[in-house]
């Protein structure tokens, strides 16, 4: 067992709301977000809220600005060959005004966010308006 995952927990709901929604958002037809942040008081990684976004702007709009946050990203486009895709992906955001304390909590919990989550990879950006450019960051996958 990793140092990581004693330190930071899971709750079985939150543990079967991330397989539900990995399962669920792989045939949506429009971007699905979930937004998890880090409880200090016991180190449980959790949703922010119940809701599933939709539209980027909306998620944007939800990021505070000095406190880090992980998104769960479904996106569907498609790619210059004309094939679809959804490529399933975690957003690490992490304004440059958030305390160190903070930067380290969700730098040791990066990891086992990936691995519960089972995302195909890491986006890491520093700003809400960085969501703007993320199609473009998507396709610069293959």
């Amino acid at each position: 067992m990793s140092s990581e995952s004693r330190l930071y927990t899971f709750s079985p709901e939150t543990k079967a709301a991330l397989r539900k929604f990995r399962l669920g958002t792989s045939r949506a037809k429009d971007p699905q977000a979930i937004i998890y942040q880090i409880d200090k008081s016991n180190l449980e990684i959790k949703r922010v809220d119940d809701e599933v976004y939709t539209n980027v702007q909306e998620l944007a709009d939800e990021l505070p600005d000095n406190s880090p946050r992980f998104m769960l990203l479904s996106y569907p486009l498609t790619l210059a060959s004309g094939r679809l895709s959804v490529p399933y992906v975690m957003i690490n955001y992490l304004p440059p005004t958030c305390s160190s304390e903070m930067r380290m909590l969700y730098a040791g919990a990066k990891e086992l966010m990936r691995n519960q989550s089972e995302v195909g990879r890491i986006i890491e950006i520093d700003s809400a308006e960085d969501l703007e450019d993320i199609e473009e960051k998507l396709k610069g996958e293959d």
